[in-house]
């Protein structure tokens, strides 16, 4: 496989990985939906196909997955939507979900990795969203790791919050004292709700680790949001919860195919692999990117098959 990954523009802070969490939390929920039986607007509200779902050919494709249990790749994107402004893709996790070894693979990719963006040349792999929306910014996912993407969620930052709010906050274990924001957090088993988490995740300069230090706390959130989902067997708040999907969340997956998530593939979370693509930030001309090679595009690649097609 060839990379197709180079040049051009340059980067801004990054502010907004606690989206990862919000994302995850936000498909756990969609599959939680199943238990309610007043879908009505909100779902519709949350539904937003793309123009490839009117392809007869990939809907035949899609039944057949669901049909044999094969793995399902979902794009999740957190975008940071303002007035006025569609605003870019922050954060892009690839989730890969295999029913038949009930794990995950969680591919986290650099909103700033240097990549070529089909019909706009090379640029920051989040400005896809910026050129063409979700269909761009899964085109341009698509054609980096050479594998199919199945569905998108996209969410926008108030899903977080409001999401593990929602749930009623999460519990982890840190092994790291440390303030952040307004918030601090001592050090064993602490409860958070959704500012809190938000602070949580974001800490990176007092972590001796740097990035490996937030993206370890980054899972510890995630896994504590999808474990809290799964294990319900009813969902009292669930009008809410609906409420804040509606608002906040857009996918293209239906309602029966939600469903089928809940039904055969609600295990997966119980073993999940995250996978980083592993580069360097570097400055090309006057702008920053994470520039990764062809070798490590090719690891990434092979590692995420292996996982789709394990028995």
């Amino acid at each position: 496989m060839k990379s197709r990954i180079e040049k051009r523009r340059g980067g801004r802070k990054r502010k907004w990985v606690f989206w990862t969490g919000g994302m995850i939390l936000a498909l756990m929920l969609m599959m939680g939906i199943y238990f309610y039986n007043k879908i009505g607007n909100t779902f519709s509200t949350m539904h937003d196909p793309l123009e490839r779902d009117t392809d007869q050919e990939r809907q035949k494709n899609i039944k057949s997955i669901f049909k044999e249990n094969k793995s399902i790749n979902v794009l999740l994107l957190g975008v940071d939507e303002r007035p006025g402004d569609k605003g870019r893709s922050d954060t892009i996790i690839l989730m890969s979900f295999n029913p038949n070894t009930n794990s995950t693979a969680m591919l986290s990719i650099p909103r700033d990795t240097y990549v070529n963006i089909s019909g706009h040349g090379k640029d920051k792999i989040n400005h896809a969203y910026a050129f063409g929306d979700v269909g761009l910014s899964i085109q341009t996912v698509e054609d980096m790791i050479d594998l199919p993407i199945h569905f998108y969620v996209k969410i926008n930052m108030e899903g977080f919050k409001k999401g593990i709010d929602e749930i009623g906050g999460v519990t982890v274990y840190n092994d790291l004292a440390f303030s952040q924001g307004k918030h601090h957090f001592p050090k064993g088993d602490i409860h958070l709700n959704g500012e809190e988490s938000l602070d949580f995740i974001r800490m990176r300069k007092d972590d001796p680790q740097g990035d490996l230090g937030r993206n370890k706390r980054q899972r510890m959130v995630i896994t504590a949001a999808m474990d809290k989902v799964a294990s319900f067997s009813s969902i009292p708040k669930i009008g809410s919860i609906l409420n804040i999907l509606g608002g906040n969340v857009k996918t293209d997956l239906t309602f029966d195919r939600i469903q089928s998530l809940f039904l055969d593939y609600r295990h997966t979370h119980q073993t999940i692999h995250t996978l980083e693509l592993k580069g360097k930030g570097q400055f090309i001309g006057q702008y920053w990117y994470y520039v990764v090679s062809d070798e490590e595009f090719n690891r990434v690649h092979t590692e995420l098959k292996n996982h789709m097609e394990a028995r």
